[in-house]
């Protein structure tokens, strides 16, 4: 293993590079994935970002969530009887009932993906 090294003033300095990420996107759920692994899970974290997987990890965790949350409230609204039926004649009942819906879909999500490792 060849290191190369940067003198500044009197002192030799490995001059260390961090592995390509690639370009992904992030949303919501990635970036709490990423910013629990920085504040919870630094080793983690760092060895990821050093090794170059860190966006494709955390995308992998965003795909993960937003997967279980589609199906989640599909699940949820089908047993409670939350239908298009119910939305044309009584759309602010909808709206709350789909409202608190995705509220316990999110945080089973968070619980059991985002911040776990």
């Amino acid at each position: 293993m060849e290191l190369e090294y940067i003198k500044c003033g009197d002192y030799y300095i490995p001059n260390l590079v961090a592995n390509k990420e690639p370009d992904v996107h992030l949303s919501k759920y990635g970036l709490l994935h990423k910013s629990y692994l920085k504040e919870q899970r630094s080793g983690v974290y760092t060895g990821l970002l050093l090794n170059g997987e860190l966006l494709t990890h955390c995308y992998q965790v965003q795909e993960r969530a937003l997967d279980m949350m589609e199906k989640l409230t599909n699940q949820m609204a089908h047993t409670e009887g939350v239908t298009e039926k119910l939305k044309s004649y009584d759309q602010m009942g909808w709206v709350r009932r789909m409202n608190n819906i995705q509220n316990r879909a999110e945080e089973i999500v968070l619980r059991e993906v985002i911040y776990q490792l």
